[in-house]
């Protein structure tokens, strides 16, 4: 079984592109596949097919009437958790996320649990993203985009996951729809900086995205 953590450095960086991806790599390799997404905020109930979870269940095969199942705790807030949770006069249960993605990660034969915005997003007044990473130690996909300024991001995000002692299988860099450096030109610049960590270039796709060998490759390495 192969379980892993997708992050990213920030929010629209492309985690849940890559992850639909991933999932369908595995569905064709004959795998079953569960994904979580957890925490959502930004989540309009009248669009839910269009949300991240809503595009998690597509790539999984399910019904959209699922998503309690995968992702127990949506915000309408377009905000941080812990801020979208306050407008509602709600708070999130720390213990209790971890303890639902301890209990997932025995689900199927590759999980996957996707993030909330960028690493060190907070989750409620004490605890971020990166706590919840560090709590369940599970393996950690990195997702960078190709804008400009990611290059800082990106190194940024692997010292402070380093810090943690948490493992950090690849590091994604998916092309942005704004203007940067070439694709290319900025998976080899992080890539002279990530201390052996592979960094994969994953261009702009349409259609069966699945089986882009920029799919397949992160997929191996991510199964060791």
């Amino acid at each position: 079984m192969s379980a892993i953590f997708v992050t990213g450095t920030g929010t629209d960086v492309g985690k849940t592109f890559l992850s639909a991806a991933l999932i369908r790599y595995w569905r064709a390799a004959g795998h079953t596949v569960a994904a979580f997404k957890l925490v959502v905020s930004g989540f309009d109930p009248e669009s839910a097919a269009m949300t991240d979870p809503g595009v998690l269940l597509g790539a999984l095969g399910r019904p959209i009437t699922d998503i309690e199942r995968i992702s127990p705790w949506r915000f309408a807030a377009p905000l941080s958790p812990d801020m979208a949770a306050a407008r509602e006069g709600r708070t999130l249960d720390f213990e209790a996320i971890v303890e639902f993605s301890s209990r997932a990660t025995a689900s199927a034969d590759r999980v996957l649990i996707e993030g909330v915005g960028g690493i060190m997003v907070p989750l409620d007044e004490r605890h971020t993203v990166l706590d919840w990473m560090s709590a369940l130690r599970m393996p950690v996909l990195l997702v960078a985009g190709s804008y400009l300024g990611t290059i800082s991001h990106t190194l940024t995000a692997l010292r402070v996951l380093a810090q943690r002692n948490l493992t950090v299988v690849a590091v994604a860099v998916s092309e942005s729809a704004v203007p940067g450096a070439p694709l290319d030109e900025t998976v080899a610049t992080i890539a002279r900086f990530a201390d052996m960590i592979e960094v994969v270039g994953v261009p702009r796709l349409e259609g069966e995205t699945h089986s882009h060998p920029a799919v397949a490759r992160i997929a191996t390495l991510i199964e060791g």
